[in-house]
């Protein structure tokens, strides 16, 4: 592989581990508030559209055999 092949291969790589990251902090918030009866407020419905943002990017990275 060319270096410049190398270097976008590690970037996608960097990308696709903060997507996931990021996919589980927001469930962890989500869970939290959850818990806190609080899933009609502002913030929970800001974290469901982000959440299905993310999940739409997983999945994807599944069609192409990117992600288990």
């Amino acid at each position: 592989m060319e270096k410049q092949e190398l270097q976008e291969l590690e970037a996608y790589r960097k990308m696709h581990q903060a997507v996931k990251k990021e996919y589980e902090s927001i469930v962890e918030k989500m869970e939290a508030l959850k818990a806190q009866d609080r899933t009609k407020s502002a913030t929970y419905r800001q974290l469901m559209g982000r959440k299905l943002t993310y999940t739409n990017m997983l999945d994807l990275y599944r069609l192409y055999d990117l992600e288990e």
